[in-house]
């Protein structure tokens, strides 16, 4: 009898705000964020195998394949709460940017924990799987929810936003690891303190003005080390967008249009500029797992 696999997708995030409000005794960097989960995926499948451990395997963009990948993390992670003792051949399509502020590595780890869970019988509740995915990153709790959300704390205190308007992003990620943490170890301290209650008060209006709210305050760190940031934002305006803005701690850059047919037409402009990878995605709603022999 054949094992039977069992697939999700995990996506990509975009921050469309990013405000620093303060700093932890522990080091980390308290924040308010708006990050929506968008169409660019990574695949990940998973089966049961006889032999004990986690054999992983990947393919599209390089990534270590060894216990340092937060797939393998999340996957040990989840039998030490569960107290299973399992085989696991995991499977993964790797097309999210590595480094590229988009959160690729956090969405596997989520996508993981929640295809163990479905896989054996859900034997962690919701509360429980937050928990386990906060050990793992900041962000992995985002990839759980996978629905656009304010999120404050270290990234990790979320408030769902309910509505979203239809927008299509164009997403342009130059060839340049950056190191989240060196990005935050050189932010200079501007902190923004009614940044909760400003936003708060944007979301509530009737028309969301997501172009007139893009702001990350990590972006002058990045962009001073990599022009070609500026560069990037600057050709997205001129093709068409709303507004630009790096995600994350970069070195992704994305513009914001009102319809597919401007988004593409930029995305065709772009990708003659060897700028780096370029795409098209628009807000993401996470489908069921599924499964097949």
């Amino acid at each position: 009898m054949q094992t039977r696999i069992f697939r999700i997708e995990a996506p990509a995030k975009l921050n469309i705000r990013l405000k620093i409000t303060g700093k932890r005794p522990d080091g980390y960097h308290e924040l308010v964020s708006i990050m929506v989960p968008v169409s660019l995926l990574d695949f990940i499948e998973i089966r049961k195998k006889k032999a004990p451990g986690i054999d992983l395997s990947i393919s599209g963009l390089p990534l270590p394949q060894d216990e340092s990948n937060l797939v393998t993390r999340a996957a040990k992670s989840f039998f030490r709460g569960t107290g299973l003792q399992e085989g696991l051949s995991v499977k993964m399509t790797k097309n999210i940017p590595v480094a590229a502020g988009l959160g690729g590595g956090s969405s596997d780890a989520a996508a993981t924990l929640l295809l163990l869970n479905e896989l054996y019988s859900t034997p962690l509740s919701e509360g429980d799987l937050r928990g386990l995915a906060l050990q793992l990153g900041a962000d992995v709790p985002f990839f759980l929810a996978c629905e656009p959300c304010l999120a404050t704390g270290i990234g990790e205190t979320l408030e769902p936003l309910g509505r979203w308007p239809e927008l299509w992003y164009v997403i342009v990620s130059p060839q340049l690891p950056v190191s989240t943490a060196w990005v935050y170890q050189n932010y200079r301290m501007k902190l923004t303190r009614e940044e909760y209650p400003f936003i708060k008060k944007q979301l509530k209006r009737d028309s969301l003005p997501v172009s007139q709210i893009l702001e990350n305050d990590l972006e002058s760190v990045t962009s001073e080390k990599f022009p070609i940031i500026r560069t990037i934002k600057k050709l997205l305006m001129e093709n068409g967008a709303e507004g630009a803005l790096m995600s994350g701690s970069g070195s992704s850059v994305f513009g914001v249009f009102g319809s597919l047919e401007k988004a593409q037409f930029a995305r065709d402009r772009l990708a003659l500029k060897n700028l780096g990878d370029v795409f098209v995605a628009t807000a993401y709603s996470r489908k069921r797992v599924s499964s097949r022999q």
